[in-house]
Order: structure tokens, then sequence, then C-alpha cells
């Protein structure tokens, strides 16, 4: 039995040491996944800057700045300039795509060209990976010189989808995991509940005695005892036919409550001895000089 409870022991420890590592290795891909992300969008603001410096740059303007680039909304960026410009349609999309093709993440954005006052749309586009999903239009009509805004919006990145789902599906794999090992402790299989409901019964002659119900029964009749009676049977019972030490008794029963007492002892052997009397061949006798023995007949 004792092999058993190892084995298990063994098992638990080894499926929460498997728990602990899944669980390391989740939080830090996730942490990796983040730092990388975070950096490619820190870089996809420095290229909208770009965009916007070559622009004024094609509009004739070689001064005036390109304002900082604003966060509108996820995966939504606005670019803005401090002066008025001009600009070719054309020039705006083949100057977007070949910049934007240094960002691992843009696989697919919308432009709009706002108007400043009215924040109607002067022109849009939509750029695609697979190119012939491409919407350009209106190319070769040069905008005229006016206050715009540029917003750009990209799809949703599979790097975020990927890591949510990641996420979920380990968290649900280690929940699953955590049930099966914590199940595995608490239900216990018919065989080890049958070996832990025996450990407590003990077959003293025609009487038997249920340690951890404090009772003795024989013959459908119960007697019931104290928690202190029942300490002593238990040692005892545990090894009948033998010399169990005075000092032994004493120090297991009374030490560990930090009290010792001399004729406490033999007041609860008394005890005993009387409820025991059901069954003549049980008996606790006392070997002078050495303690007592619990003798059973056959």
């Amino acid at each position: 039995m004792h092999l058993s409870q190892n084995l298990l022991s063994g098992k638990h420890k080894y499926l929460l040491g498997v728990l602990l590592l899944l669980f390391v290795v989740l939080l830090s891909a996730a942490f990796s996944t983040d730092d990388k992300e975070d950096f490619n969008f820190a870089k996809r603001e420095v290229l909208l800057r770009k965009i916007g410096h070559e622009l004024l740059l094609r509009s004739g303007d070689s001064t005036s700045r390109v304002l900082p680039v604003k966060k509108i909304a996820d995966h939504e960026y606005q670019i803005s300039f401090e002066n008025e410009l001009t600009f070719q349609p054309d020039s705006l999309v083949n100057l977007t795509r070949r910049v934007l093709a240094k960002d691992p993440l843009a696989n697919d954005y919308i432009v709009n060209v706002l108007n400043c006052g009215s924040s109607r749309v002067a022109y849009g586009f939509s750029i695609s990976k697979s190119k012939k999903d491409d919407i350009v239009a209106c190319i070769g009509r040069r905008q005229p010189k006016s206050c715009y805004m540029i917003n750009i919006k990209f799809r949703p990145t599979g790097i975020s989808i990927t890591k949510s789902g990641y996420l979920l599906g380990g968290l649900s794999f280690l929940a699953l995991i955590g049930f099966i090992f914590f199940r595995s402790k608490s239900v216990k299989s018919p065989k080890v509940m049958i070996e832990n409901q025996q450990a407590h019964l003990f077959t003293l002659g025609s009487v038997q005695f249920d340690a951890k119900n404090r009772k003795l029964i024989i013959n459908d009749k119960t007697i019931e005892l104290t928690a202190t009676e029942s300490r002593v049977l238990l040692i005892f019972a545990s090894s009948p036919n033998e010399i169990v030490e005075r000092s032994r008794l004493q120090k297991e029963i009374w030490e560990d409550d930090g009290v010792i007492v001399g004729r406490s002892l033999d007041m609860f052997i008394s005890k005993l001895r009387k409820k025991l009397e059901i069954d003549p061949n049980i008996k606790i006798v006392v070997i002078r000089g050495k303690g007592y023995r619990l003798e059973i007949s056959a």
C-alpha cells in the first residue's frame, strides 16, 4: 500500500511539474510576442512619418514639419502637416506602397486623405497583400493645395489573432491538465478507498476497533470511546501481543500537548479494560518494570 501511495504521489508531482513548466513556457511566449509586436508598431510610426516627409518634399515643401503621428483607433493612424500641401494620387499610392513594404505587419490597409476643415474624404485607396485585390482610382489627377490629413487603417494582423488564440488555447489546455491533476488527487479509486477505510479498522478477537470513529463493535453492539481512550488503544492495536513501554504511551498521548501526568495513564488503561471486557479473550496486562501488553487469545 505504501508503494502504491508513493507511486501515486510521484505521478502527482510529475503532473504538477509539467503544469508549471507549461505555464512558464506560455508566459514566456506571450511576453516575447508582445515585445516583438510592440517593436513593429513603433517601427510603423516611423515609416508613417517618412510617408509624410516625402509627400511634403514632392509638394515642393522642404521646411515645414510633419506633425506627430496620432493613433486614432486600434490599427488606425493619422498623419497631419503644419502647412497646406498638394499631391498627385498615383505618387501617393506608390510612395505609401513602397514605404510600408518595410512594415512586416502591413499586409492590407486603407488610406483616406481628408480635408482638415470638413473631414471629407478628398481621395482614398486600398492596398492588399494580393495586388489583384488593390482598389486604386482617380490616378493622374493632381489634388489642389489645401490642408490635408492622411488616415491609414491597417487590417488586424495574424500575430494578435494568433497570440490570442494561442493564449486561450494554452490556458484551456492548462485548465484541462489542472482538472485532471486535482481530480486524480481528490477522486480515489475504490481500491484506495477500501485500503484507507481498512487502515482505521482493527480486529481484536471478536471485537472490531474503529479508530477513526472511536468505537468498539461486537455483535451489532457499539461502545463509544473517548478521544484519549481511542489514541491509547490505537497504540496497543498496532502492536498486539507486544510490550508497549509506559514511557512511550505517556510521550505519544500527552507530551505533544505539553503535559505529562503519571496517574492519568493508569486511569485510561483501567477504563479501556472495562470496555474490552465484552470479549474475555482481550486483556491489557501490566508487564512490571516495562509497560503494558494487549493480549489477544486465539
